[in-house]
């Protein structure tokens, strides 16, 4: 069950990264033998793609048909139930009202010089959506990870997912065709984030990756980033819930569990102000793990990474959680306010007793690609400003370089640019 931890000392939050740090130390890196696929993958293409797939996935068939034809595609999406469509028809709506609100506006103004400044977002040309495989096949990933490109005017977006050799998810099928995809390649892998980088034969070229994976995948976007861009580099779901006495112990337990069969290194974070309470939960889990179809995953990693923290001190509460920095955030909690208010670290925060994280995963409307493993003290979840350049559009009048161009020469003078100095002085010197 949950381990417990006093976060009363003076040294408690030293000790609290200390532990979470052991967790990040235990997702091995991949890097050498992902610099090995990418390699090839660049010198051989589809022939490296291919290979890879049939190693990893170990599929002894000859295929190389890599890629749906719009056959296939129209085919296997209407291949799903009715109450399934309808939900995900729902989740779609939903996700794009939310990610319609985000956009920013352009703007321009003229300074007393009447140099005009003004700054314009375009959106990027070409998109790759990697969607796991195997028992983490998600059509929830595909909407989260397209709606946003979609919304910003992304016009080419093409999908990847490991299923080469194997029954395909309708569902990931339809959502990607709602979605507006334009190619759905069968792979997986580093290989395939490799594929998208550097283009083959079948594979498109891409200007950015986003979409979550394993160890190899996180390693190759990590290995690929410059090339071409990434959403972040995930890692393990996550979840902390404050709860205190006033909470239910039965849904804090499903909602730490909820994360917890994700992964063997996902973590489950309870933050309470009652021992009791503590005890209650870890009742709880007991009872729902005995029934639950991924028990394996779920209590391993409850067993590995799970923890319970006593904070005495209301106030300690907000310091915990910035120190975990989760990609979740539940508060369960009487008087959440003045906890919420001095909350700075954190991917999405979910508030009240009706508010489970599983909603976002869903339906919300929120994204729910998010920081993970810390990251949230400097990043934020995926959105629309994810899939847009911003450009700044500067013209300087006569009068204003005239104005503006000496205090330019002096700062390029004292830098020793030389150059730059001149490029503003040739422009001021009377005919």
């Amino acid at each position: 069950m949950l381990k417990f931890f006093n976060a009363n000392n003076k040294s408690s939050l030293k000790n609290l990264e200390l532990i979470l740090n052991m967790r990040k130390s235990k997702q091995l890196s991949q890097s050498s033998r992902v610099k090995k696929i990418i390699s090839d993958v660049k010198k051989y293409g589809d022939i490296a793609v291919i290979k890879y797939e049939k190693k990893y996935s170990k599929i002894k068939l000859k295929s190389k048909n890599i890629i749906f034809s719009k056959k296939e595609i129209n085919f296997i999406s209407k291949n799903i139930s009715n109450n399934l469509k309808k939900s995900i028809d729902l989740a779609f709506l939903r996700i794009k009202k939310f990610h319609l609100k985000q956009k920013f506006s352009p703007f321009k103004y003229k300074d007393k010089y009447s140099n005009e400044l003004s700054y314009k977002y375009s959106p990027i040309e070409k998109v790759g959506v990697y969607v796991p495989g195997g028992t983490a096949s998600y059509p929830s990933t595909v909407l989260m990870n397209c709606i946003p490109a979609l919304v910003a005017g992304v016009k080419n977006i093409f999908l990847t997912t490991p299923v080469l050799g194997t029954r395909v998810n309708p569902a990931i099928i339809y959502a990607a065709k709602k979605c507006g995809v334009k190619k759905i390649y069968k792979t997986g892998g580093a290989h395939s984030i490799a594929a998208l980088t550097y283009g083959t034969k079948t594979f498109q070229k891409v200007d950015k990756i986003v979409g979550p994976g394993n160890a190899f995948v996180a390693s190759a976007k990590k290995e690929v980033f410059g090339d071409v861009g990434i959403d972040m580099v995930a890692g393990p779901s996550e979840v902390s819930i404050v709860a205190d006495k006033n909470s239910n112990p039965d849904w804090i337990a499903s909602d730490l569990i909820a994360q917890a069969e994700h992964d063997v290194y996902a973590q489950s974070i309870l933050i309470t102000n009652n021992k009791n309470f503590i005890k209650l939960v870890n009742a709880r889990l007991k009872v729902q793990l005995a029934s639950l179809p991924k028990k394996k995953i779920a209590s391993k990693s409850i067993k590995n990474f799970g923890l319970a923290v006593y904070v005495k001190n209301q106030k300690k509460i907000s310091d915990v959680v910035n120190t975990i920095a989760p990609e979740h955030l539940e508060i369960s909690f009487k008087n959440y306010q003045n906890i919420l208010k001095k909350i700075r670290n954190a991917g999405s925060i979910f508030i009240g007793k009706f508010s489970p994280e599983a909603m976002g995963d869903y339906i919300a409307g929120p994204n729910h690609v998010l920081p993970t493993s810390g990251s949230a003290k400097f990043s934020s979840g995926l959105s629309v400003n994810d899939f847009l350049k911003r450009h700044s559009l500067i013209k300087i009048t006569k009068s204003g370089i005239e104005r503006l161009g000496p205090s330019v020469i002096n700062l390029a003078n004292h830098e020793n640019l030389n150059g730059h100095a001149n490029s503003v002085r040739i422009r001021l010197k009377r005919r």
